[in-house]
C-alpha cells in the first residue's frame, strides 16, 4: 500500500505539478514466481517419496537412502564445489552442520521407513506437525518462549493428528510414530538450519547436508547392497537423487525470489500431489479421518506462520 501523500488536501497550488493516483500494485511478479517454484519443490519432494515407496520393498531403505544422498551428491557437485564456490566448507561451526546433516539423513531413514507401511498421504499429514515442534523447541533453543495463542494452536494441531492416527480405534500402522520422530527431528533440523545463517554460507550448508548423508548412508551398505532387478529399478535409484536434487534447488530459487513468510502456507499444497500420486500408482485413497485431521494440522500450521509473520512485523524483538 502506498503511504499517504504528504500534501494537503484541496486542490493543488499552480506551481506543482499534479500527480495522478496510483492504484494498488497488484501482487509482485517475483513473488508470484517464487510460489509457483515453491510448488514445483513441493512435488519433486512427493515424487521422491513415491519412488522411496515404490522402490523400498526391492532393494531395501538403506539401499534406496544411499542413493538419494550420493546421486545428490553428485549432481550438486556440478554447481556447488570447492573450485565454483571458494571456501565453500569453511564453516565457524562444525559442530552444528553435522549434527543439522546428521538430522537431515535421520529424516530420511524415518520418512522412507514409514513409508513401508503408511499411504503417501498419511505420512505427510503427520510430517505437517512439524511447526508445532518448532514452537516448542524454540523456547529452550533459541529464547523464543510461546504465548497462550500458540499454545492453543498447537493443541489443536496435535487434536488433528489424533485423527489421522486413531489410536486404539483401528487407526493405522505404528509406524506412524516414526512419522512424528521425523517431524520432530525436521524441527530440530530447522531451528539449527536458522543458527546456522548467521555464520555459513547457504552453498556451505547444503553441501555439507549431501556429503555427510551420503558418507553416513555408506557405512551399512556393505551389509545391505542389493543390486536392482531391473532396468525400471536402477533408473529409479537415479531418480531418487535427481529429485531430491531437483526440489533443493527449487526451494532455493523460490527463497531467493519471495519472502519466507509468503512461501511456507504454500508447504502444505504437497498433500494435493501426495494424494494424486497415492492414488496413482498405489491404488490409495485417502480417509475421511485421513482428510480431516489433514485439515485441522494445516490450519494450526498457518495460524502460526501468521502469528509469527505478524509478531515479526509488529516487534520484531518480541515472541508471544
Amino acid at each position: 500500500m502506498r503511504p499517504p501523500s504528504p500534501l494537503p488536501a484541496g486542490p493543488a497550488p499552480q506551481d506543482q505539478e499534479t500527480v495522478p493516483p496510483v492504484p494498488p500494485a497488484g501482487p509482485d511478479r517475483s513473488v508470484l514466481v517464487g510460489i509457483g517454484l515453491m510448488c514445483l519443490a513441493v512435488t519433486a519432494f512427493s515424487m521422491l517419496d513415491a519412488t522411496a515407496k515404490w522402490l523400498s520393498p526391492q532393494v531395501g531403505v538403506v539401499m534406496v537412502v544411499w542413493a538419494r544422498y550420493v546421486t545428490h551428491l553428485l549432481l550438486s557437485l556440478a554447481v556447488f564445489n570447492p573450485w565454483t564456490v571458494p571456501g565453500l566448507m569453511r564453516t565457524s561451526r562444525p559442530g552444528l552442520q553435522i549434527l543439522r546433516s546428521t538430522l537431515m539423513l535421520a529424516i530420511t531413514v524415518l520418512n522412507f521407513t514409514a513409508l513401508l507401511y503408511l499411504q503417501l498421504d498419511q505420512t505427510v499429514s503427520l510430517m505437517f506437525s512439524s511447526p508445532f515442534f518448532v514452537a516448542l523447541f524454540a523456547g529452550p533453543l533459541l529464547g523464543e518462549w510461546i504465548g497462550a495463542r500458540r499454545w492453543a494452536a498447537i493443541l489443536v494441531g496435535f487434536t488433528g493428528i489424533i485423527l489421522v492416527v486413531r489410536p486404539g480405534a483401528g487407526g493405522i500402522h505404528p509406524a506412524a510414530l516414526l512419522c512424528l520422530a521425523g517431524a520432530a527431528c525436521y524441527a530440530l533440523y530447522a531451528i539449527i538450519t536458522r543458527m546456522l545463517a548467521a555464520t555459513d554460507k547457504s552453498a556451505t550448508t547444503l553441501f555439507y547436508s549431501a556429503l555427510v548423508g551420503s558418507i553416513a548412508a555408506s557405512l551399512p551398505l556393505p551389509f545391505a547392497w542389493h543390486l536392482p532387478e531391473t532396468p525400471l529399478a536402477a533408473i529409479a535409484l537415479v531418480a531418487l537423487g535427481v529429485f531430491g536434487g531437483f526440489g533443493h534447488f527449487m526451494l532455493i530459487l523460490a527463497h531467493n525470489r519471495a519472502p519466507a513468510a509468503r512461501l511456507a502456507p504454500f508447504v502444505y499444497t504437497q498433500i494435493i500431489s501426495m494424494v494424486a500420486l497415492g492414488w496413482l500408482f498405489f491404488g490409495q485413497v485417502p480417509s475421511g479421518w485421513t482428510l480431516a485431521g489433514a485439515a485441522v494440522v494445516i490450519g494450526s500450521g498457518i495460524y502460526l506462520l501468521f502469528l509469527e509473520h505478524r509478531e515479526r512485523r509488529v516487534k520484531p524483538t518480541e515472541v508471544r
